[in-house]
């Protein structure tokens, strides 16, 4: 049976781990079910080696019927044979389960993610995904590989008590009676198990994402001087984890002595107890040689369930945790009326900014993460009062919200792929421009851009955005493979990209949070005037505190404590309000020496 990467996975089972791994093994369950027949096959003829050995004994050896003893050598080289093959088919089809378990997993789990969009970190960590993503899942696809061995060692322990009953009444209870007497043995500590590894995969995703944050903020650190003082709490942190994966290891040594020392005793004394049967004559001496032969056969099941127990022990807690992010849903859309057909006024009632349509529009404040909340507001990234004309935005349906206004984020992710890809080469119909007053959209007959045109527009967003000196600097252009969040490129780069990228789409609405933060003064007001002419006639919202970009803007809010202070343009704040000249002015020199800078200044 093929594994097909590609195909729909299903609908996972949501309401445990017990049953997500139940549906992992019902989405597969004509290789589950035939690597338990194989699985059980090959434990039985494992157990049928003793008995053919004992026929062999008694029935050949010890009577000097040589013919007799051939036949049932032979029998045992066939056997022998054939549980060699069957072995092979045996780990081979578990393989399969274990990689359709795997990629079952990560294509439910990658799935749900793209549904949740924005909201997804809103509501879950990104060590979280991580966590589950690098962990849970291998756990989880380890764990089903148990499913075939598992029922083949119950099958097989069946089996091997049967034969011993043909031996031996009292032997056969001891064995039939043992495997119970391990699992209360094993039990309590399978479940100590479970609450151990649940506590270290929560810390473990806790202390995942704050790696990610440190690695994306160390420059940051070393600027403030807060490197030591961070070094210091992640290794707390991580002396934390660590002692609780002591913990986790010390119930797993347990369970792995047990599982191998306490199946030992019980062996020694199904031997011992066929010893003194046979030395008192109640067996034979082949049916002595055939109960150590079960009893070696007998590890085998019993080391598997052993085994069983623990992979399942772990693979719950690993199943609990994709189930708990699988049952996240998204903010309903409970939308219902059009969004307005024209070009219409976009209003924030909780700060106060309006956004007039056609202009190029500043959100100034102290704390970014003021102007950033006012951008989700307007875009419908989190839940307002925000209105686009005279409709709330909470009543019109998402897509329609999603298609005309776009959040250029300046940490958005860019996926690995030749630059062309990552800057995206489909693209919106371009939107009809005009001035300040009298923007407006695309006609419903628009066409989609031909090939030409799609080139076309990609060069204009990337001479928007000045990022000419980056496709000319790389060996193959915009062929260029590029890797994942394009680490291979500077940061100034990577922020260019992503602007070129939010100017192709060429949304109705463009928000935008400090797109020009990690380039120089010189590149910087390239960019801002390239920006105002590739958004001449369309509403374009700026969060950013510098003057090369406010000195270009059609109208400055000026926020204080997430509230609009003042309102005007960038050189009458700065001749009205002190509180923003303090804000922009200490840079505004430079503004003035770079408002005649040439497009083509050097880039960062």
């Amino acid at each position: 049976m093929r594994i097909d990467a590609y195909e729909d996975p299903g609908t996972p089972d949501r309401r445990g781990g017990w049953r997500y791994l139940a549906w992992l093994v019902r989405r597969q369950w004509p290789r589950c079910l035939a690597g338990a027949v194989l699985a059980s096959v090959w434990m039985v003829l494992l157990a049928a080696t003793p008995y053919l050995m004992a026929r062999a004994v008694d029935h050949g050896l010890e009577p000097g019927d040589m013919s007799a003893l051939a036949v049932w050598t032979g029998a045992m080289v066939a056997v022998g044979g054939v549980n060699a093959w069957l072995g092979v088919m045996r780990h081979r089809t578990m393989t399969k389960v274990r990689m359709d378990a795997n990629f079952r997993t990560v294509k439910v789990v990658v799935g749900h993610a793209t549904r949740l969009g924005a909201a997804l970190r809103g509501q879950v960590g990104t060590g979280e995904v991580v966590t589950i993503g690098v962990g849970d899942v291998q756990t989880i696809s380890t764990s089903l590989t148990a499913v075939g061995p598992g029922v083949g060692a119950i099958v097989a322990y069946a089996a091997v008590g049967g034969l011993m009953l043909s031996v031996s009444t009292r032997l056969a209870l001891v064995v039939l009676l043992g495997v119970p007497v391990l699992g209360l043995l094993l039990g309590p500590l399978m479940g100590r198990l479970q609450g151990r590894e649940a506590e270290y995969r929560e810390r473990q995703s806790v202390l995942t994402a704050r790696i990610g944050d440190l690695a994306g903020g160390l420059r940051v650190l070393n600027g403030l001087g807060g490197k030591g003082l961070v070094a210091d709490a992640f290794h707390r942190d991580s002396g934390r984890l660590r002692e609780q994966g002591y913990r986790v290891g010390a119930v797993t040594s347990w369970i792995q002595a047990l599982g191998v020392g306490l199946p030992m005793l019980f062996l020694a004394l199904v031997t011992w107890l066929g010893a003194r049967q046979a030395a008192q004559g109640h067996i034979s001496v082949g049916e002595l040689v055939s109960v150590y032969g079960y009893v070696v056969a007998l590890g085998w099941p019993v080391a598997f369930l052993i085994e069983m127990g623990h992979q399942l022990s772990r693979g719950v807690v690993a199943a609990r945790r994709v189930v708990a992010f699988l049952r996240l849903e998204p903010a309903p859309d409970e939308g219902t009326r059009d969004a307005p057909a024209e070009p219409s006024v976009l209003h924030d009632p909780a700060s106060g900014v309006r956004i007039t349509p056609g202009c190029l529009t500043a959100l100034v404040t102290t704390h970014p993460s003021d102007a950033t909340d006012i951008l989700d507001r307007l875009a419908r990234y989190t839940p307002s009062n925000a209105t686009w004309g005279d409709i709330p935005l909470t009543d019109i349906p998402l897509p329609q919200i999603r298609s005309r206004i776009l959040i250029a984020d300046p940490e958005a992710d860019l996926f690995a792929g030749t630059l062309s890809t990552v800057i995206g080469a489909q693209e919106m119909p371009a939107r009809g421009a005009g001035n300040c007053a009298t923007s407006h959209t695309a006609p419903a007959d628009a066409q989609p851009p031909t090939g030409a045109d799609e080139l076309a527009h990609l060069t204009q967003a990337i001479h928007a955005a000045a990022a000419e000196d980056i496709i000319r600097a790389l060996p193959d252009g915009l062929k260029t493979p590029v890797a994942a969040q394009a680490r291979d490129l500077s940061g100034g780069q990577r922020q260019r990209i992503r602007l070129a990228r939010a100017l192709l789409t060429d949304p109705e609405i463009l928000l935008a949070a400090e797109p020009t933060s990690a380039l120089d003064a010189h590149t910087e007001a390239t960019v801002a005037d390239r920006l105002k002419q590739a958004r001449r006639g369309r509403t374009t919202v700026l969060a950013a505190t510098s003057p090369l970009l406010l000195a270009r803007a059609d109208v400055v809010h000026h926020l204080v404590d997430g509230k609009v202070a003042a309102t005007g343009t960038h050189r009458e704040l700065l001749d009205t309000e002190p509180g923003y000249r303090a804000l922009v002015a200490r840079d505004d020199e430079g503004a003035e020496d770079t408002e005649g800078a040439e497009e083509g200044a050097p880039a960062r």
